[in-house]
């Protein structure tokens, strides 16, 4: 309500706190109240009683309220109520037939016949809704009059060049057809404010076009309403609402009515008083939608009380849907050599990433073409740990964080902003180069992201008046709204703030992600495809490997046995050259035969099934202990457990074997005179949870660096087959096998002359490794 002092206070109920976004809380779509110039009924099926009345009906009816409710509407109209209810359930189901205004005339108490113009629909909450407006003219308008009312200015909105001539030419139409003092068109950007891009006005008024208005002006729920209905009118601000009455019935009932749909739905407060304050009397509104979404509006004022007939209203309303069909024509072929420009950039992108084998390579050679393609000056290619920068762009140590800030922020992959500094406190440091931010995600896994930066630029808005509305809130926590005094230009210096990012812009960024998701899914089928015959080969030549060790075994058996048998039989006649040979070749068919278990073990390996069970590495290490305890070889040997060791999950006997032979090696392989292995684990959070690192280390003679890549081949020794023990060369090839089937990784570190480690990571639970880990992280 008005207080004395011409300010408006608001009290909403359940709000704790109190704050400007309480007015988007506001309940204006059910007011109970309609604006004086019509009747509202509310009728009820089937009979289409009246169960709801505004308080006005003795004036413009001359009937009392109590004489409407619980009245069947027939008997007012005087028509059949068959032929009523037909009527009106057509006009509800768009009939052609019957379509609003229906001309209604209703016989008052004093027996006079006045003409309405009737307007029914459906609330959402399901209730039968008729509004009436009585008819100042007798004369019918007609299709024909209201066809060479569009005619001309449908063929004139067709052939505007470009969307300023079409606003322009709207608010000059509506002007002429409605004889406002003011048109103007009214558009929203994307934080919901507004800015008059077009007006048409009396000379007298002062110009409005250019001025920028909150976001505000407007809540939330009155742009929802916009985009409900096409025409919003308030005919006169110095009215007083008018309540509705409502019979026992309605009473009991818990909603309100929902007057979302009602042409003479009640004005908020808030908005009344705007208005005054822009001495504004009456006040059209006309929605311009485009892609299901509220675009602007065209608004119209008048200083003084005006009538706008529902004829010149439904004019109003069809220009209006004519507008917003041609809108996205128009903002299509704005800055249309620029787009084609995009194009020409997106095309050539296109094609060379179809033939490109490395995306990042391929975009990063064309510095220009990379940023004019969404019209930024600097831009940053990130490839996992790599950052390539192009152009002006915060530093690497910068954008790294930044990225980690981006991660859950993309939409669709998409990240766009022209205020990143609101959004990212941190890029205030380098607002000078990054105010504005598009960026794409490629593959948040693999860390490949591009993103493209704009600078700041200082822009100068001009609000009609101070944005900031002043507030008091009173002692009962209730908010007092004083909705600005002054429209007066009110100018505002914005920083943090680059040229904003257009969709076509945009567009370029999405076409490239595209154009790169299909390199990568190309290299990933062809990947597929290499992985899939590296497996049927690596099988084929398990196979051979083993069918190929297990029938050479039994030819090289006979050659060691006949050779046995030459020096049994014939060893003292064979002179000593002659016997030496013998002894050399069962040497050489001994270790053949070593060779060949040693391949036949490995294929093995390849083809059979683990027997996976969980196995406490404190009891499998004592075994081993023991086993190394009863050589006497071993005798100035000892293994080290520094701590207690983790229980994992595998097959027990390939297990033990890789200790063994590590160990075996560590001291194999080791010139001290008190030779050590250490065996220990590490927990790492750079892996899954289900995975631990082990390690067992030695202060053997160590591993020159050249030969660390090699010592894991099969068959390759790095010392003479007589140095250190002899061996097949095949033990850390099997024990490398081995990890790799329980879907690990093995690595080494040594010094040379100092000692080596070999560092495996191993599961600890019912799930082998999905993938290969690195233990040395």
């Amino acid at each position: 309500m008005l207080t004395a002092n011409n300010k408006l206070k608001i009290e909403l109920d359940g709000l704790d706190t109190v704050n400007l976004t309480n007015c988007d809380r506001e309940p204006i779509h059910t007011p109970n109240h309609i604006q004086p110039q019509g009747l509202l009924m509310v009728l009820a099926e089937p009979d289409l009683r009246i169960v709801q009345v505004s308080e006005n009906a003795p004036e413009i009816l001359g009937l009392a309220v109590a004489d409407l409710l619980e009245r069947p509407l027939a008997d007012l109209i005087g028509s059949d109520r068959g032929d009523l209810v037909k009527m009106i359930r057509a006009c509800l189901d768009r009939s052609f037939e019957h379509i609003n205004p229906l001309h209604l005339k209703i016989t008052t108490a004093d027996k006079v016949v006045c003409a309405f113009n009737g307007i029914i629909h459906r609330s959402p909450s399901g209730e039968i809704v008729l509004e009436l407006e009585p008819l100042e003219s007798t004369a019918d308008s007609d299709f024909f009059q209201f066809y060479r009312q569009i005619k001309v200015t449908l063929a004139k909105m067709q052939t505007a060049k470009n969307l300023a001539a079409l606003c322009d030419l709207v608010v000059h139409e509506m002007r002429a057809i409605t004889g406002f003092d003011r048109v103007m068109i009214y558009r929203f950007n994307e934080h919901g404010d507004g800015s008059v891009i077009a007006e048409s006005k009396n000379n007298n008024l002062g110009a409005f076009v250019g001025m920028q208005y909150p976001d505000s002006d407007i809540p939330k729920q009155a742009k929802h309403l916009y985009t409900l209905n096409w025409l919003r009118l308030i005919s006169d601000v110095n009215r007083q609402p008018i309540g509705l009455v409502s019979s026992q019935e309605v009473t009991n009932q818990t909603h309100p009515l929902d007057m979302s749909y009602c042409g003479l739905r009640a004005v908020s407060p808030l908005h009344i008083q705007y208005l005054k304050n822009m001495n504004v009397v009456v006040s059209m509104s006309v929605s311009l939608i485009q892609q299901q979404k509220l675009w602007g509006l065209i608004s119209c004022h008048h200083h003084t009380p005006k009538l706008v007939p529902y004829e010149i209203r439904t004019v109003c309303e069809f220009l209006g849907q004519l507008m917003s069909t041609e809108l996205a024509t128009k903002e299509n072929n704005e800055n249309l050599d620029y787009k084609l420009h995009l194009k020409t950039i997106q095309g050539q992108f296109v094609e060379r990433l179809t033939k490109a084998t490395n995306f990042v390579a391929e975009i990063t050679t064309d510095e220009s073409s990379l940023l004019q393609l969404t019209g930024a000056l600097g831009v940053a290619v990130c490839d996992a740990d790599n950052i390539i920068l192009m152009g002006e762009t915060p530093s690497e140590a910068d954008i790294k964080p930044l990225i980690t800030w981006l991660v859950n922020r993309f939409e669709q992959d998409i990240f766009v902003t022209d205020t990143l500094p609101n959004l990212y406190p941190s890029a205030e440091a380098y607002k000078n180069v990054a105010s504005g931010l598009l960026a794409m995600a490629i593959s948040k896994i693999q860390n490949q992201y591009i993103l493209w930066f704009r600078p700041e630029i200082l822009q100068t808005l001009t609000w009609a008046g101070n944005p900031d509305k002043p507030t008091r809130i009173e002692e009962d926590g209730s908010l007092t709204i004083f909705p600005r005094q002054s429209f007066a230009a009110w100018q505002e210096i914005v920083r943090g703030k680059s040229n904003g990012w257009l969709s076509y812009e945009v567009e370029g960024a999405v076409e490239l992600r595209r154009a790169i998701i299909d390199i990568v899914l190309r290299q990933a089928g062809e990947l597929a495809n290499i992985n899939l015959e590296l497996e049927r080969i690596n099988s084929e030549l398990d196979a051979f490997a083993y069918i190929a060790s297990h029938d050479l075994k039994e030819p090289l058996r006979g050659i060691h046995n006949y050779a046995t048998f030459l020096l049994d039989d014939y060893g003292e006649t064979l002179e000593g050259a002659g016997a030496e040979k013998l002894h050399t070749l069962l040497r050489l068919t001994t270790r053949m035969e070593s060779l060949i278990e040693s391949l036949l073990k490995f294929s093995r390996l390849g083809r059979q099934e683990l027997q996976m069970n969980s196995i406490d590495l404190n009891l499998l290490l004592r075994n081993v202990t023991e086993l190394f305890g009863m050589n006497p070889q071993w005798a100035n040997c000892k293994i080290r457990i520094p701590r207690s060791l983790p229980t994992v999950f595998g097959d027990r006997v390939l297990i033990e074997e890789v200790f063994t032979n590590l160990i075996s090696n560590a001291f194999k392989y080791n010139n001290q005179p008190e030779k050590w292995a250490e065996i220990s684990w590490v927990e790492s959070g750079q892996q899954p949870s289900n995975i631990l690192n082990f390690y067992i280390k030695d202060n053997g003679i160590g591993i020159r660096e050249k030969h660390l890549e090699s010592v894991f081949r099969i068959f390759k020794r790095l010392h003479a087959p007589s140095k250190y023990g002899g061996g097949t060369g095949a033990g850390l090839t099997i024990v490398k096998k081995i990890i790799e089937r329980h879907g690990g990784r093995i690595q080494v570190e040594s010094t040379f002359g100092k000692g080596t480690t070999f560092w495996f990571a191993l599961p600890v639970h019912n799930n082998t490794i999905k993938r290969e880990y690195d233990p040395m992280k």
